[in-house]
């Protein structure tokens, strides 16, 4: 009787330890505000999806904490992925966006980056994306890809770490093409306004996706030219417009251009720091993934004429680690371009 007794007693505690685990995420979250970190300045592509995903997540997440939006912009996003990996809270109360590319900057050995990409804890992505490169129509003598092997073109920049910098830049290294970056406006919104005013002619590394949510009349009324595409894949909305891969010469060319924009997956990739308990991670993730099948979350992104394309926190850690695994000569090559 007392051994019955006592292995009852056991099992009795297990169970109270095991429904005090499993409810340990819902009180953690419960009456808790989840920080939404965004590495741009307000009114880009990425400060759009972000705050509509802030409005729609939390309802995802046991004990429905708030989701706060928070910009964080500087240095094309590298400020931000700095601030989250050495500084920001690794409690489960605070994950951001940054540049697809972002992540990837030790890999092309920038002196800045203060992290290792794949030792954070990646949530997911809203979309897989196709990046472009445009003109201002009128302004300059280039109409098509084939102008830029020999005529000059000024496109705005965010910051080194930005794709709206360092695609241009690969391209000119790789393929010999004649883009000036004109650097430093805090984010998309801005070298929009700049290319409006007519301080730069062209914009390169600038989601199709936002194109159409921001900029879409631009389009209809042909004030803009898109040149190429920056993916491993055409968009379906631009089968005429040259693939990026499809220009290179030689194998070597086209190893790093895949190195480079493989980064398009990523999409709008969002992300925690290394340090978060396994659980919360997994919270997040399931209620990322939980967000992009939200009725009300799909309604408003079609609205704003968003694409919703997501991948799960999963697959974008093993890609990235993948990427990490980049033979050095390649890898090399592509940080000599880019500096």
């Amino acid at each position: 009787m007392r051994w019955a007794w006592l292995l009852a007693a056991a099992a009795f505690a297990a169970a109270a330890t095991s429904v005090a685990h499993a409810q340990q995420p819902a009180d953690f979250y419960k009456g808790k505000n989840i920080d939404l970190m965004i590495g741009y300045s307000v009114g880009g592509g990425y400060d759009v999806y972000a705050r509509l995903i802030a409005r729609h997540m939390g309802k995802h997440i046991p004990g429905n904490p708030q989701v706060t939006p928070k910009n964080m912009e500087g240095a094309g996003s590298l400020r931000l992925a700095n601030w989250i990996y050495n500084v920001g809270p690794k409690d489960g109360t605070m994950f951001g966006t940054i540049g697809r590319g972002t992540g990837f900057d030790p890999l092309f050995g920038h002196r800045n980056a203060q992290f290792a990409g794949q030792k954070f804890n990646w949530i997911g992505s809203a979309n897989d994306e196709v990046s472009v490169c445009v003109v201002w129509n009128g302004r300059t003598k280039v109409t098509k890809f084939e102008d830029l092997l020999t005529t000059n073109l000024n496109v705005g920049g965010t910051g080194a770490a930005a794709d709206t910098d360092q695609f241009p830049r690969i391209i000119n290294g790789v393929l010999g093409t004649h883009m000036k970056i004109v650097t430093g406006y805090p984010g998309g919104n801005d070298v929009n306004l700049a290319l409006e005013r007519g301080e730069v002619d062209g914009r390169c590394g600038w989601s199709w996706s936002s194109v159409k949510s921001t900029r879409g009349s631009w389009l209809t009324d042909k004030k803009m030219t898109v040149l190429m595409q920056l993916s491993l894949a055409k968009h379906p909305d631009l089968p005429d417009v040259p693939l990026i891969t499809d220009l290179a010469r030689n194998d070597e060319e086209r190893a790093i251009l895949k190195l480079i924009f493989a980064r398009q997956a990523l999409g709008r990739p969002y992300l925690a720091p290394p340090g978060v308990p396994a659980d919360r991670v997994a919270m997040l993730r399931k209620a990322f993934m939980d967000t992009m099948s939200d009725k009300d979350f799909l309604a408003e992104a079609e609205k704003a004429q968003l694409e919703v394309t997501p991948i799960d926190g999963e697959s974008i850690q093993k890609l990235v680690g993948e990427i990490y695994q980049t033979p050095p000569a390649i890898a090399q090559k592509a940080a000599a371009i880019l500096k």
